[in-house]
């Protein structure tokens, strides 16, 4: 399966922004678009850059890639499918995008990132309506429960993430922290997702 192995603090640097792809750290001292907020590269602290109308599309595309970890096709195919849909074409794009399942799991706090979340997910740690899912893209529906398997109970990684967490952040979802249960209540509205992104300028960019 094609993936991203490039340094994950890169990324944010290039969009000049925590994509909080780091999980604590990004949380911490340590990040790295604290210390360093402008593009890698032997240049980049001296570049200012002037984007076209065509670059600020691209850049919103690619922030939004990035944040939720995929790849160009995966990325074609979601906004293929929002299109089809009826509404408004950039908000079916961010409601497709947080049904997936890795993004639930982290959305839950079982994983400090979108990128742990998927590692976990690939070694069978989570069960959907009592059914192992090893699938990170699989798309939840309203009523589906997210639970851990009995014998990753006690991963020190989700207890870690769990505790940096609030109970019930997101209103469309639940979580029981003690039974180590989450549910996908329903799908949420745009306005309700904090996704830091104008999915407009997308629609915008595959128009043309």
């Amino acid at each position: 399966m094609a993936r991203y192995i490039g340094a994950a603090c890169k990324l944010c640097r290039r969009e000049k922004q925590k994509l909080f792809l780091k999980g604590a750290k990004c949380f911490s001292e340590k990040c790295t678009v604290e210390k360093k907020n402008y593009p890698p590269g032997q240049h980049g602290l001296s570049r200012r850059a002037k984007f076209s109308e065509y670059g600020v599309q691209l850049r919103e595309k690619q922030k939004v890639k990035r944040i939720y970890g995929l790849l160009e096709t995966q990325f074609n195919n979601y906004f293929e499918n929002a299109n089809k849909q009826k509404g408004i074409t950039g908000e079916n794009l961010v409601k497709l995008i947080e049904r997936r399942f890795d993004n639930v799991v982290y959305r839950l706090g079982f994983a400090p990132s979108r990128k742990a979340a998927r590692q976990l997910i690939r070694h069978r740690h989570f069960l959907i309506n009592d059914q192992i899912v090893d699938i990170p893209s699989l798309l939840l529906s309203p009523g589906d429960v997210v639970k851990l398997r009995e014998k990753s109970k006690k991963l020190d990684i989700i207890h870690d993430s769990l505790k940096r967490t609030k109970d019930n952040v997101y209103s469309w979802l639940s979580v029981d922290k003690a039974a180590l249960t989450g549910t996908f209540l329903q799908v949420p509205e745009r306005a309700e997702v904090p996704l830091n992104a104008n999915e407009q300028l997308i629609v915008e960019l595959y128009s043309k």
